[in-house]
């Protein structure tokens, strides 16, 4: 499945346990010796009575995450259309805590991913104090950053040409930064208008990818903290367009966009790798 190019392989895990390694994710996530996909989504049984299902995502290193939001719209959109449920609003539990995914009549996929959280603990960051942003040192350069969790830690800079932005180099940089003891993925924002940007995110554990839900409403949430930003902005990235509204700090951030599947199959798991 992918939405807007972030692709992903779903396994259904909710009648047996599905334990994949480091070595099983790489090999998957493999575009040459395994499937391809820039991360890896297991659909298991709800942990708790408020849910309907758990979500765990796993990079394409084998590393397990928290959140991810166009993960999440593919999720909505794998339990609708395998008729596991009839729900247009589906409670879901994660790492990150519980979110509620809603399937809209145009067929996109709707997101409330809770709400933002700027403390440097919770993302989490180091710093003495909070504030809106911080000075970050890469290879004797400063950077000025803002830093939010969405369930899962995020950088976000402000560019002035997207397109010359050193992505690649400069997001392994920032990602391994040992000011974010869990590493953290990278957004690179370039502001158009009050209600539109450019996003390019380097995605901790992966690398550059085409979108990024988390990351689009992360540059939306720092952008409306710098008081640059509307409450409902258009975030294009290079595989598509997401929208994210955000009315109030008090309340949740929301994103919508497309989940399509592209193909189904089969594949065996050994204990070393598929």
């Amino acid at each position: 499945m992918h939405g807007l190019g972030n692709d992903f392989i779903v396994f259904d895990a909710r009648h047996r346990q599905i334990p994949l390694t480091p070595p099983q994710c790489r090999r998957l996530a493999d575009r040459r010796h395994g499937v391809g996909c820039d991360q890896i989504l297991l659909v298991e049984p709800p942990r708790g009575p408020t849910t309907d299902f758990y979500y765990r995502i796993f990079n394409a290193d084998g590393s397990e995450v928290e959140q991810c939001g166009n993960g999440a719209r593919c999720f909505a959109r794998f339990v609708s259309d395998k008729g596991l449920t009839d729900k247009r609003v589906i409670p879901v539990g994660t790492a990150a805590g519980d979110i509620r995914l809603y399937l809209e009549d145009n067929g996109r996929v709707r997101v409330d991913m809770g709400r933002p959280r700027f403390e440097p603990a919770r993302i989490p960051f180091l710093a003495d104090t909070a504030a809106e942003s911080y000075p970050l040192e890469i290879d004797g350069r400063t950077l000025d950053i803002g830093v939010v969790s969405l369930g899962n830690p995020h950088a976000v800079l402000r560019v002035e040409d997207l397109a010359v932005a050193q992505v690649p180099a400069l997001g392994a940089r920032i990602e391994n930064h040992p000011r974010f003891p869990r590493r953290v993925n990278v957004g690179f924002m370039q502001i158009l208008g009050p209600d539109k940007i450019r996003l390019r995110v380097y995605e901790r554990g992966t690398g550059e990818t085409l979108a990024c839900g988390t990351g689009a409403c992360a540059a939306v949430a720092v952008g409306r903290r710098w008081g640059l930003l509307a409450a409902r902005v258009h975030v294009e990235l290079p595989g598509g367009e997401l929208l994210i509204e955000w009315p109030h700090q008090s309340q949740t951030i929301r994103l919508s966009g497309p989940a399509v599947t592209v193909f189904e199959g089969e594949i065996e798991l050994s204990g070393h790798g598929p």
